[in-house]
């Protein structure tokens, strides 16, 4: 792949981390990202999730996004997020800007490699911005089954509250055992500020199988699911987590 993708991502990332100035738990809609990119895809993306907390409340989400990959190695989407909590109406959370930047040709080396950077901006001003960036790295270990890994980190600008960036990370295995259905294993979390880790039993980590499939519906036209059930491995993670995204690719 051409240099160019690259220099554009890199230089992305160091300006936000430039101008960086408390990071939030993933929600409960977050998706497993991966760094793959295909040019000219255009897709309408929805994406739910409620976690059950460990005092009993539950936390819901709910996200509708509109995306386009721009070029070979570049993709961008835009969206809306909801959030519900226990004994209260749903409100329009956050509205965010997604980038996926893939700088390496697909299956050209053993992992393929690529950037993410988010920019989200909550309804409530005092919070500023919240911006996620990191790698996104992913690879076949045999010609069924795939691995994903990313290392995210997440910080606020412009709070009122300032903060470390705090460090999370995501990890995905897939059998891809026929396109209408795919299954594996998703896990989630993050464990405080990237220097100064929080106790274990602080950290949110989750974890649980998870199921994947496409069908085409057109000529260039594909629905893709996915759903996963997460359960909590420590105390500072939900007791259970429900999430599932549809995606319309045309």
């Amino acid at each position: 792949m051409r240099t160019a993708p690259r220099a554009g991502a890199l230089s992305a990332l160091a300006l936000v981390r430039l101008t960086l100035p408390p990071a939030v738990q993933a929600g409960p809609a977050d998706e497993l990202v991966t760094p793959i990119v295909e040019e000219g895809e255009r897709e309408v993306d929805f994406k739910a999730g409620t976690a059950r907390l460990r005092d009993g409340t539950r936390d819901s989400q709910s996200v509708l996004g509109l995306g386009f990959g721009v070029t070979r190695w570049w993709f961008t989407e835009v969206y809306m997020l909801g959030r519900k909590l226990s004994g209260e109406s749903w409100k329009t959370e956050a509205s965010e800007w997604e980038n996926r930047f893939q700088l390496t040709e697909t299956g050209r080396y053993p992992v393929d490699f690529g950037l993410l950077l988010e920019i989200e901006r909550p309804r409530t001003r005092s919070e500023g911005y919240e911006i996620r960036w990191g790698p996104l790295l992913q690879a076949d270990l045999t010609t069924k089954l795939q691995a994903n890994l990313n290392l995210l980190f997440e910080k606020h600008v412009r709070a009122e509250q300032g903060g470390k960036a705090e460090l999370g990370y995501q990890w995905g295995l897939k059998y891809r055992y026929r396109p209408e259905l795919e299954f594996g294993l998703m896990g989630l979390g993050d464990v405080g500020p990237w220097n100064d880790w929080e106790p274990h039993s602080e950290q949110p980590h989750s974890a649980g199988p998870i199921v994947f499939g496409r069908f085409k519906v057109g000529q260039r036209q594909t629905i893709k699911y996915n759903a996963a059930l997460l359960g909590g491995l420590s105390d500072g993670a939900p007791r259970t987590t429900f999430r599932m995204q549809v995606e319309y690719e045309f």
